[in-house]
C-alpha cells in the first residue's frame, strides 16, 4: 500500500513471516505436492519471491525448481 505524504512517497509493507516452514519440519518441498506448492504461487500463477513468501534461500531455490517441474509435469499450470 502506498500513500502519500507531502511529495514523499511512503510503503507500508506487509508483516511477512520469518521463519522458513521447511527449515522448522526440516523436509525438502517436493513437486508432487501440489497443494504445498500452490501457495507459494500467486492467483496468476507465478512464482512469488522470498520476500512474500517468508522461506529461506536455499529452501526458495527448491521451491522454484520444485514448481517447474511440476508444471512439466503439467501437474500445475503454466499460467491461469
Amino acid at each position: 500500500m502506498i500513500k502519500r505524504k507531502g511529495k514523499q512517497l511512503i510503503r507500508k509493507l506487509r508483516p511477512v513471516p520469518t521463519n522458513c516452514p521447511y527449515c522448522q519440519k526440516k523436509v525438502n518441498p517436493h513437486f508432487m505436492d501440489i497443494t504445498g506448492l500452490k501457495a507459494y504461487l500467486t492467483e496468476r500463477g507465478k512464482i512469488q519471491g522470498k520476500d512474500r513468501t517468508g522461506l529461506c534461500s536455499k529452501h526458495q531455490r527448491r521451491v522454484t525448481g520444485e514448481i517447474k517441474r511440476a508444471r512439466f509435469l503439467s501437474l500445475l499450470p503454466f499460467v491461469s
